[in-house]
């Protein structure tokens, strides 16, 4: 008779939501298990976050050299890109995130279980031979970049975030298709380290902007970097010394193809059925982002796997709040962050809060600066992109914003702790604003969305009236 191990708390998943839930649980007891199929070293480590932004930075440094002229110093058009050096130096970083990861896992001798776990039920589980009761299940299993099956006979000439790094060189031309957050980083990072691109997307949003205004500042800073195209789906054949990839009316014929069309969940074939819910037309249970439980199961979802917000802060907030309530008497409930995310473009391109497809029409004041003319952004030859914030029209209180700006990164923390916090547009202002730095432009921003509202105590500065460039 087969012998069934019991233990406290079963986690399915080595990501960065099955390690926060680790952490959470075994402060409460040793009693667990953390199930993982696959590569350990979480996506972002390994694939994700961390080497995509080794091989930005590079991307960046070597297109800076075309400001170099601007600057007075001369040269810049003799230096060249040693793409395999870059390559190695991004799995070299790679392999060290990874390494510091391992170490959660490492420690757990066998507590920690390499295999794909199969659900059999609510508590019960199995992985290859052995099975499970567990008092509490946390699914934590992330997903994989998708790729169509009708795609994959072209060999390693067609790659995905989870291959690219792989790559001993980058070829001379190449195609990407996607024009999400990945797609662009990717799109450009490969453009500015001298590879001609073409880049596809299903329609003109670029990177998650639903602000017309934002995304069509971003495309025409990507029109004068690589070539965009918009025209519908992507198709891909053979061509004479390469792959044709066709959408509409362009073709072209590259060396590779980079697919980032999107990450598929990994709970498909876990056994989800088991559980005794309904699940939806996605094949998903009912689920509850504040407390990640499932239905009214014992059984909690984190991670890229339920669909949320495939970002790394989120994976890990869903990983505590799962792994505090599989180890309390009773669920508590989690108000989640303020929703950010950012795209390591240049200019940046970040949103936080509501996006403009999020606020009913006639709800909203707006305001904008355009960072042509803002004068730090001019002095580092940086003076490119679109801010635009929303405020309630009732209230004043600020809802969100989406920008393609230089710094952008920074100016949506700053906007983000301000929604969290319930701020409205004058109390904002009333803040200290440093000259000269890019966040001066915010504010310029901000002053415009204040125009729509009654006169509120004075922000202090009065630079506006000055009409000064170097005051803006």
């Amino acid at each position: 008779m087969k012998t069934i191990e019991t233990i406290d708390v079963a986690i399915i998943g080595a990501g960065s939501a099955g390690l926060a839930a680790l952490r959470q649980v075994r402060k409460r007891t040793e009693s667990v298990v953390i199930i993982n199929d696959g590569a350990y070293g979480t996506t972002c480590a390994r694939v994700g976050c961390m080497p995509s932004k080794a091989l930005i930075e590079a991307a960046h440094a070597f297109h800076a050299r075309q400001r170099l002229d601007t600057f007075g110093i001369r040269g810049g058009d003799g230096l060249s890109v040693d793409l395999p050096a870059v390559m190695a130096r991004v799995r070299a970083l790679r392999d060290r995130f990874v390494a510091g990861v391992l170490k959660a896992t490492d420690a757990l001798d066998e507590r920690s279980i390499a295999g794909r776990a199969r659900l059999l039920g609510p508590g019960h589980l199995a992985v290859g031979e052995r099975e499970f009761r567990a008092k509490r299940i946390i699914l934590a299993p992330g997903s994989h970049p998708i790729l169509p099956e009708a795609w994959r006979r072209f060999g390693d000439r067609v790659q995905t975030s989870d291959s690219i790094f792989e790559l001993g060189t980058l070829p001379p031309r190449m195609a990407v298709i996607g024009l999400g957050a990945v797609g662009i980083e990717f799109a450009q990072a490969l453009a500015q380290l001298g590879i001609a691109v073409t880049a596809f997307g299903r329609g003109p949003q670029l990177a998650g902007l639903t602000d017309g205004k934002v995304n069509a500042a971003m495309r025409a800073v990507l029109d004068r970097e690589l070539t965009l195209c918009t025209e519908g789906d992507a198709e891909l054949g053979e061509a004479e010394g390469g792959i044709a990839v066709s959408a509409g009316s362009t073709r072209v014929v590259v060396d590779q193809v980079l697919v980032a069309i999107g990450r598929r969940t990994n709970v498909h074939g876990i056994g989800l059925e088991t559980l005794g819910l309904e699940l939806d037309e996605r094949g998903m249970p009912p689920w509850d982002t504040t407390t990640t439980r499932i239905g009214d199961l014992d059984v909690f979802l984190a991670g890229d796997a339920n669909r949320h917000a495939a970002l790394l802060h989120e994976a890990a907030d869903e990983g505590y709040i799962a792994g505090y309530n599989a180890v309390a008497d009773e669920p508590s409930c989690f108000t989640r962050r303020t929703p950010i995310g950012i795209v390591f473009a240049e200019p940046g391109i970040a949103t936080v809060g509501q996006r403009h497809a999020d606020i009913a029409p006639g709800t909203a004041f707006e305001g904008e600066v355009d960072f042509s003319d803002q004068g730090r952004s001019r002095v580092a030859q940086r003076n490119v992109g679109l801010l635009r914030v929303y405020a309630a029209r009732d209230s004043g209180k600020l809802l969100g914003a989406e920008m393609c700006a230089p710094a952008a990164e920074h100016m949506v923390h700053l906007l983000a702790l301000a929604i969290g916090q319930g701020l409205g547009v004058h109390d904002l202002l009333r803040l200290p604003f440093y000259h000269p730095v890019i966040e001066e432009g915010l504010r310029t921003a901000l002053r415009d969305l204040a125009s729509h509202y009654p006169a509120d105590p004075a922000d202090l500065a009065s630079c506006p009236q000055s009409k000064a460039e170097a005051l803006t």
